[in-house]
């Protein structure tokens, strides 16, 4: 379970802690190249010839401009050895520190594809805001560490971008393994989840550490409490989820053109 807080208190230190000038620079942090190809190709963002990143990483950057906005979407690219996307929270974690670093971003966005509850009223294709990111995989049966487990954090609240785009609101939890196991399972209902991934409360644990306002914008490709298999529907779904997320990030991006975090 997530530890008790105030609301009243929390939101208070959010909103000091939230910058009131516009946002200029936004950084995509985004698990998949097949998720990031769509965007990159909308915002006609090019490849950075001269990594920022540490030598022999497999870290990609694309930068660029959009309207009023300096855009950065950076993907923990594919493993140096099994040549799959780098995909988990051990890489999330660590691409979120190195890009904070090196490109200080005003706002996170981790846009990706999710498992999604249908008792929750999640559908294939639903692209979602998390309100909150929670892991379900980290049990530390010890009173405190318990809860440090667990590691629940709010995202930067974005009421105004959810009425305006009519997105779907939910809670995400997040843990290294694509199935799910009947003790993931649990602490997924305890986490109250609506989206389950694989990297989210990892690159919140680290924007939250750094004081950078972090949103998840998250598609489902497939339904976590359904009757076919978590992987064949996940690859079944990838590609028209992902046109999808697409659509939605860049509504995302024209909305948040010209505002700052505190209108969102």
């Amino acid at each position: 379970m997530a530890p008790p807080h105030d609301d009243k208190a929390a939101a208070e230190v959010n909103d000091e802690q939230i910058p009131k000038r516009p946002i200029s620079n936004i950084l995509f942090i985004i698990a998949m190249q097949t998720e990031a190809s769509p965007l990159v190709d909308k915002f006609q963002l090019a490849e950075d010839p001269d990594s920022v990143f540490p030598k022999g990483v497999p870290w990609v950057r694309y930068y660029g401009k959009y309207k009023d906005l300096n855009i950065n979407i950076v993907c923990p690219g594919k493993d140096t050895v099994l040549g799959v996307d780098c995909v988990g929270t051990v890489s999330a974690s660590l691409l979120t520190y190195a890009s904070i670093q090196a490109l200080q971003p005003d706002l996170i966005i981790n846009a990706g594809t999710s498992g999604g509850f249908k008792a929750k009223g999640a559908s294939v294709g639903d692209v979602y805001l998390a309100s909150d990111v929670a892991f379900h995989d980290r049990r530390i049966p010890i009173p405190v560490f318990d809860l440090y487990g667990v590691g629940s954090r709010q995202a930067c609240s974005t009421p105004n971008l959810a009425e305006e785009l009519n997105l779907k609101v939910g809670k995400l939890s997040t843990g290294d393994s694509l199935d799910m196991s009947p003790h993931d399972e649990e602490a997924m209902v305890a986490n109250d989840a609506t989206i389950k991934d694989m990297e989210g409360a990892a690159i919140a644990y680290v924007a939250d550490l750094l004081k950078v306002p972090a949103i998840f914008l998250k598609a489902v490709t497939d339904i976590v409490d359904g009757d076919k298999p978590t992987a064949e529907e996940f690859l079944q779904n990838l590609l028209a989820v992902t046109a999808a997320l697409d659509l939605a990030a860049t509504k995302v991006v024209d909305f948040i053109n010209g505002k700052s975090c505190s209108e969102l």
